[in-house]
């Protein structure tokens, strides 16, 4: 089982890399393979809307984001966790998963039945006020559209940098999200 984990807060430590972090440690306890990339400082430059993918499937953007095609196709399960920027989820994310737009115009069942688990850490306590709400709907209907599964989320209000470890149910969450992706829950 291959898990790949993609983190875009621009803080290595951020809540929402930490839950991440645990994500992996639970799938790999659970004996998955685990790839956790990092998408800050990755050159992933914006969809130009040329359309070239429409009829090649192939995006003529040479940046980083071309190895992470070859991933998001051979992982069993993906996680996306971001902080809440905004009221939504990040621009790391949202400009990788624009480019996902040529994956799927190769092929529409390119994300078909595929888990995806979700992190969200928001500075305020509430979940509307936050603006995560938004990101919650833009991944459901996100998911709806490409034909993917929502396997499990785990968010939560972290105001500093390093919060999430002084609340083990958000850990414990996280690990068990981990667990489940990996077929053990």
């Amino acid at each position: 089982m291959k898990l790949l984990i993609l983190k875009s807060s621009p803080r290595q430590n951020g809540n929402s890399s930490i839950l991440a972090d645990q994500v992996a440690a639970g799938a790999r306890k659970a004996g998955a393979e685990v790839e956790v990339i990092s998408l800050h400082g990755l050159d992933i430059r914006p969809c130009d809307a040329c359309d070239f993918c429409l009829e090649t499937g192939v995006c003529v953007i040479k940046d980083d984001m071309q190895p992470l095609y070859a991933r998001l196709l051979a992982a069993d399960a993906i996680v996306l966790a971001s902080p809440i920027y905004w009221f939504t989820y990040n621009a790391q994310l949202k400009t990788c998963i624009d480019r996902w737009y040529a994956l799927w115009n190769f092929d529409h069942n390119a994300f078909k039945d595929k888990p995806f688990g979700v992190i969200l850490t928001y500075g305020d306590s509430d979940l509307y006020n936050s603006g995560a709400i938004n990101a919650i709907h833009t991944f459901e209907s996100m998911f709806r559209f490409i034909q993917a599964r929502i396997a499990g989320w785990v968010y939560g209000s972290l105001s500093d940098a390093g919060d999430a470890l002084k609340h083990p149910e958000l850990l414990q969450q996280a690990e068990r999200l981990g667990e489940k992706l990996a077929g053990k829950v």
